[in-house]
């Protein structure tokens, strides 16, 4: 068994369950059944607002605290009646998003498929296949791998998303895997904007390596791109779900982010 599974796992299935718990007891609403007719293109691609993948960090430089932190936040945000409500403004009222983890240049392994989310109840089942998918750790930081894997991701499914957006989580620099620049440009050049969600974490494992780099910093000028990219940073994890949440929010939307951020944090118009 890996090391903190055991510790890992019921947390997240305690979290899941209290979802799934809410979401059976509660009968959907009239209108849901009508958003539910959905539009697709003439080569069989569903439509949607937006084409999601949350590319997450899970490389040595995450300790199993950390990585149970970015699961069990991403399992919080997805079923906050905000992101359900941005969700549903949409012009399609869905989204299609996928949750990817990622360390090595030959390590990104989709935890949670491509999933329509535009209720509650579907943003629950998501939260519930993440929440009890097994942890595994990889050693290093290719970003321009995750950042490939990515693209593909979204080249491959069966959606056609107004947006599409690539949310990169870490906690340190690319050390390894394919080029981050070439990994980027290709991004630009499909009009996919990559946003990042730098965490600054001043602990240090005896056994695992040091990050000295301004995180938020390398993630604004070497990782984000695209129209409107934007970092919305968190500090040592302990507010990982606000930082998530905003972003989420933001991107769902399709809001301004200057509107919502810190000034210090720069965003990119192309």
């Amino acid at each position: 068994m890996i090391p903190g599974l055991s510790t890992f796992r019921p947390a997240l299935l305690t979290v899941a369950a209290c979802l799934l718990l809410g979401a059976s007891a509660r009968e959907p609403a009239p209108w849901v059944e009508e958003a539910r007719s959905h539009e697709f293109t003439e080569d069989g691609r569903e439509r949607v607002d937006l084409e999601l993948v949350l590319a997450v960090d899970v490389s040595s430089s995450i300790d199993e605290t950390e990585a149970r932190r970015q699961r069990e936040g991403h399992v919080a945000a997805l079923a906050d009646p905000d992101i359900i409500s941005a969700i549903q403004s949409g012009g399609y009222g869905r989204i299609a998003v996928v949750y990817l983890e990622w360390a090595d240049a030959d390590f990104q392994r989709v935890v949670a498929p491509w999933t329509v989310i535009e209720t509650e109840e579907d943003a629950q089942i998501f939260a519930a296949t993440l929440a009890t998918a097994p942890f595994i750790s990889g050693r290093r930081t290719a970003i321009g791998a995750a950042i490939d894997s990515s693209v593909t991701l979204m080249e491959e499914n069966a959606f056609e998303g107004v947006r599409q957006v690539i949310d990169i989580s870490g906690d340190g620099p690319q050390n390894s895997g394919p080029s981050l620049s070439l990994a980027r440009s290709r991004a630009d050049t499909a009009n996919i904007t990559v946003n990042g969600l730098p965490i600054a974490n001043v602990r240090q494992h005896p056994f695992r390596p040091s990050v000295s780099i301004d995180v938020s910093a390398y993630f604004e000028n070497q990782v984000i791109t695209g129209p409107g990219a934007f970092i919305s940073p968190s500090n040592e994890h302990d507010d990982f779900v606000d930082a998530l949440r905003r972003k989420l929010i933001i991107e769902i939307a399709g809001l301004d982010p200057t509107r919502f951020l810190e000034p210090a944090v720069r965003v990119r118009n192309g």
